[in-house]
């Protein structure tokens, strides 16, 4: 049979792992979205705030928004 500090041991090192799954997407979601909006700003520079390269880039920000919402 398990000792209790063997159990504890094991319960703290699924957690950590567990947890470092989620930091991982999140840390993944925050760099992909600022890499989006400095897309964004960019097609707005070169092509007007109106453009449909900027309409594109504001539908792909958008889009990866809700793709990160829900990780």
């Amino acid at each position: 049979m398990l000792s209790r500090t063997k159990l504890l041991g094991f319960a703290l090192a699924v957690m950590i792992v567990g947890s470092a799954g989620s930091a991982g997407a999140v840390d993944w979601c925050t760099r992909r979205i600022d890499h989006q909006r400095h897309e964004l700003d960019r097609a707005i520079a070169r092509h007007g705030y109106w453009s449909r390269q900027a309409e594109h880039e504001r539908r792909e920000l958008e889009r990866l928004r809700n793709q990160c919402r829900y990780r």
